[in-house]
């Protein structure tokens, strides 16, 4: 089986998927953080394309940074300064050649993620 990374955004607070959120991927490594990639999430709160394709997976250790801010704003939710969530970051760590999922359900005051599948 070949690895692949993918994720899926649902605004809870709202009741539909997170179109237009911006997404960075980061390689961990020790103290180095690179930046891989960033896309946009399409009508239906995901990435048009795998966020790590097979071709470019490899094991390690990750992280997604979700610019729910912006996504607030411009979804309509009042702003606040500072607001209360920004710029959310989730590192994890992929060990085997497999499909992860790393979901963000998101509502202006919290949020949740898991490994989906």
């Amino acid at each position: 089986m070949t690895g692949y990374l993918t994720t899926h955004i649902l605004d809870t607070a709202r009741g539909c998927p997170a179109e237009g959120l911006k997404i960075d991927l980061f390689r961990i490594e020790g103290t180095n953080r690179a930046l891989l990639k960033s896309l946009v999430t399409n009508a239906d709160g995901r990435t048009d394309e795998q966020i790590l394709p097979a071709a470019e997976f490899s094991t390690g250790e990750y992280e997604l940074v979700f610019y729910a801010g912006e996504y607030l704003d411009a979804s309509g939710t009042p702003h606040e300064e500072p607001q209360f969530l920004n710029v959310i970051p989730i590192r994890f760590g992929m060990s085997e050649q497999s499909h992860y999922h790393v979901p963000l359900l998101l509502s202006p005051f919290g949020y949740s993620t898991y490994r989906g599948s």
